[in-house]
């Protein structure tokens, strides 16, 4: 008997351990389909809606519903206009609640008015009428304006000083107004001076800017700036990469002023040379005279020529969006050389070279290697490669293999190399890399080294590459922590690489590929104007930040032409 009652004690506990792991696990996938099939509905109803809805499972702050005006936990918010609703009120609120218009027609004065929304005004927010915190109230109160950012008091909303005229705030000469838009629309003759014309009602200083973001790069910000920028901007000016490409983001110059529009990419280093590439096709188009400046959010991994401009080595929400845009108005307007590489392989005469667009370096060896079997991965499994610490480790993981593998080795052997047409003796190399930038590496200031040889500094417009060769990926690391210096090979306005036999990797700015034997010619193409930004501080040494600083902006004098001589 005592066996019996072992027994089904035993069936019990193993039909209640059961329904324990099950029910849970059926509960979870119902939710995950309910959650799908949710978020397909939604995805439609956003893509037919004229706001900008984003949902969120969780405010992070206190939050009304514009509609009912019901504290909420969850629900969508506009990124443009920051109306906010519940989910059962969603629709409604789409129908009533109007949108930030892109388009719209001045009053008779020719002056914008507010365009106010109700409610969940951002935290610390002051009245502009009797300087008292707005928003304080545990309801939907007061106002805010969703072109200048003012927010009112509901009781003070009458005694604004300038009434219903907005001057669209402290960014008016970023913003693209909605009513210049409608006046170019009505353009019989679209001119450039008529664009200038219109301008004129702007403001003086009117530098509209056009964000473009990469929602895939680094870190995956580019959504939530997106939202934000959106928020302060017309949204016309907002651009999201992965819907649309930077060649067709880069028309709406065309509808404004020559030469006053800034250009804010948000984005790696790949990204930018996206950018600048489609600003090169512009030029091709005869639009030269349309040509935007363009600035640099880092939100890539190594983001090297971010920090040659300046703008530091990784943007992860340290500084607010606001602050971004100040920076925008600060910035001074640099040039910088673009070049082209020609891959020509060898006994395929009768295909046309492969041709590439080089801002930052190109490299043969193991850094190529390294890059090569980390775009290999991440090809495969784009989700993992999320974060800029986890995407850093990788190339870590892969450095260290290749310290012990060397797959790169005795390169002398298997490239010859040519500055200006004059052949350069190669020591025991296992690395080639040719910089138009002073960094290399996320963050290594390779050309100018470190210790008792001082060489001068790199320079963006001189029109020369600075070669140098690495021993290995050991070295690459010495290097990188300021312990080894390159092996410089010399300085030249063209360089010409032939890969005698066998096949190895290669990269330009970060985009790597494995090559059989061929030549490769590098030239001179074109020069883009960027901005820099000349009191940011981009390297971790404090006491040679004022130097590094200068040295990253172009200067006066020219560097010397010509090879120098190889050193071992």
């Amino acid at each position: 008997m005592d066996i019996m009652i072992a027994r089904d004690l035993q069936w019990t506990l193993l039909f209640w351990t059961t329904l324990a792991v099950v029910v849970p696990v059926i509960i979870t996938l119902w939710c995950s389909v309910q959650r799908s099939k949710r978020k397909i509905h939604m995805k439609d109803f956003f893509r037919k809606s004229k706001h900008g809805w984003h949902c969120t499972d969780l405010f992070n702050k206190p939050t009304y519903c514009c509609v009912c005006q019901q504290h909420i936990l969850q629900g969508a918010v506009c990124d443009c206009c920051g109306v906010c609703a519940d989910e059962t009120c969603l629709r409604r609120a789409d129908r009533s609640l109007v949108c930030k218009e892109i388009m719209a027609p001045s009053r008779t004065d020719g002056t914008l008015a507010h365009r106010w929304v109700r409610g969940n005004v951002p935290l610390c927010s002051v009245c502009a009428v009797c300087k008292e915190q707005c928003g304080n109230q545990p309801k939907l109160c007061d106002f805010r304006c969703v072109w200048c950012q003012t927010t009112v008091h509901d009781d003070c909303k009458l005694s604004l000083s300038d009434g219903e005229r907005c001057e669209l705030g402290e960014f008016r000469s970023l913003i693209i107004p909605p009513h210049y838009l409608h006046h170019v629309n009505k353009l019989r003759r679209r001119h450039p001076d008529e664009y200038s014309k219109l301008a004129s009602a702007c403001g003086s200083g009117w530098t509209p800017v056009l964000v473009l973001a990469n929602t895939r790069s680094g870190n995956n910000m580019g959504e939530a700036l997106l939202g934000e920028f959106r928020t302060i901007l017309n949204p016309v000016q907002v651009f999201d990469l992965s819907e649309l490409p930077p060649s067709k983001a880069l028309q709406l110059c065309t509808l404004l002023p020559p030469g006053s529009v800034r250009v804010l990419v948000c984005g790696g280093d790949g990204t930018v040379g996206w950018v600048l590439d489609a600003i090169d096709t512009m030029k091709l188009k005869g639009q030269d005279q349309f040509i935007p400046r363009v600035m640099i959010l880092p939100l890539g991994t190594g983001n090297d020529l971010s920090n040659s401009l300046g703008w530091g080595s990784g943007y992860a929400g340290e500084i607010p969006v606001e602050q971004v845009l100040r920076n925008i108005l600060e910035a001074e307007v640099v040039k910088m050389d673009r070049w082209k590489v020609q891959v020509a392989s060898k006994g395929l005469y009768f295909r046309k070279p492969k041709v590439l667009s080089m801002n930052n370096y190109f490299s043969v060896g193991p850094d190529a290697l390294m890059a090569l079997n980390f775009h290999t991965h991440r090809e495969k499994t784009p989700s993992f490669f999320s974060s800029r610490i986890i995407n850093k480790a990788v190339y870590f993981m892969y450095g260290t293999k290749d310290c012990l593998v060397q797959e790169c080795k005795d390169l002398d052997k298997r490239i010859e190399l040519e500055l200006d047409g004059e052949r350069v003796a190669l020591p025991s190399l296992e690395g080639i890399i040719v910089c138009n930038i002073g960094y290399w590496g996320g963050g290594c200031r390779l050309w100018e080294g470190m210790g008792d040889e001082p060489y001068p500094p790199t320079r963006l417009d001189d029109g020369l590459l600075e070669v140098v060769g690495v021993f290995g990926s050991f070295h690459c690391a010495q290097i990188q922590v300021k312990m080894a210096n390159p092996v410089r090979l010399g300085q030249a306005h063209t360089v010409r690489l032939v890969l005698k036999t066998s096949r190895m990797p290669m990269q330009v700015d970060g985009e790597p590929w494995a090559q059989g034997p061929c030549t490769i010619t590098i030239t001179h193409k074109t020069q883009a104007f960027m901005l820099y930004h000349s009191t940011e501080q981009t390297d971790d040494d404090d006491e040679s930040s004022t130097s590094e600083a200068e040295s990253s902006a172009p200067h006066d004098s020219p560097k010397p032409a010509g090879p120098a001589s190889a050193r071992a």
